[in-house]
This record gives structure tokens, C-alpha cells and sequence, in this order.
């Protein structure tokens, strides 16, 4: 192997490894989409038996789902001791797809352990 095609391999291989070792951050936030409800329930579980707690956020026609996922942990596991903490709602200014601003809801729900 060439030295030039040596040191292009071993550039690859350190770019690789930033890659890795930038994304090892703790994450404690679930966004809520159009996956099923259980699937979010699981995540956040999982979330929680790494860190203290876990927000999650949905926008829009997702907030119900987001009021269900904090629902089932908090009433279906009242013994592991998981409560709801701080509520946060708001709106959101985003673009339509015709160019018009659109004001869309939103929702963030810390679930913490007790």
C-alpha cells in the first residue's frame, strides 16, 4: 500500500472515531410522531433508568399522543415511582408548505423518577 493511500485510510479512520465519541451524549428528550403509543412508552422507560428524567415534546396533532405516553407511565407503573413534573406549553411560528406562517402548538412534559 502506498503511503498516500495509507494516510488517507488513517484520516478515515479518525474521522470515524469523532464521529463516535461526539455522539456519546446523555439524551433525555423523546419526540413524539406517528410511530405506535408503545413504542414512545419504551423509549422513555429505557431513558429513565439511565437519567433522572426525560422530557417529551411533541408539536401539533402529536399532543395527544404525548398526553397518553406521560399517562401510561405515570399511572400504569405507579410502583416503580415514576411522577409527571413540570408542564410547558406553547406555539410555534412555522412555514406552510403555500408560504403562509402557521402557528403550531406545542407541548413538553418532564416524567421524572421519584
Amino acid at each position: 500500500m502506498s503511503s498516500d493511500a495509507n494516510e488517507a485510510n488513517n484520516a478515515t479512520i479518525t474521522t470515524q472515531e469523532k464521529k463516535h465519541t461526539g455522539s456519546s451524549e446523555t439524551r433525555d428528550t423523546v419526540f413524539i410522531g406517528k410511530k405506535p403509543l408503545m413504542a414512545y412508552v419504551t423509549s422513555t422507560l429505557i431513558q429513565l433508568a439511565n437519567v433522572p428524567s426525560v422530557t417529551i415534546k411533541a408539536r401539533g396533532m402529536s399532543i395527544g399522543r404525548a398526553v397518553d405516553v406521560s399517562q401510561i407511565i405515570s399511572r400504569k407503573t405507579e410502583n416503580a415511582g415514576y411522577s409527571i413534573g413540570n408542564i410547558k406549553i406553547g406555539s410555534e411560528a412555522l412555514e406552510s408548505q403555500d408560504g403562509r406562517t402557521r402557528n403550531v402548538s406545542t407541548i413538553e412534559i418532564e416524567v421524572k423518577r421519584n
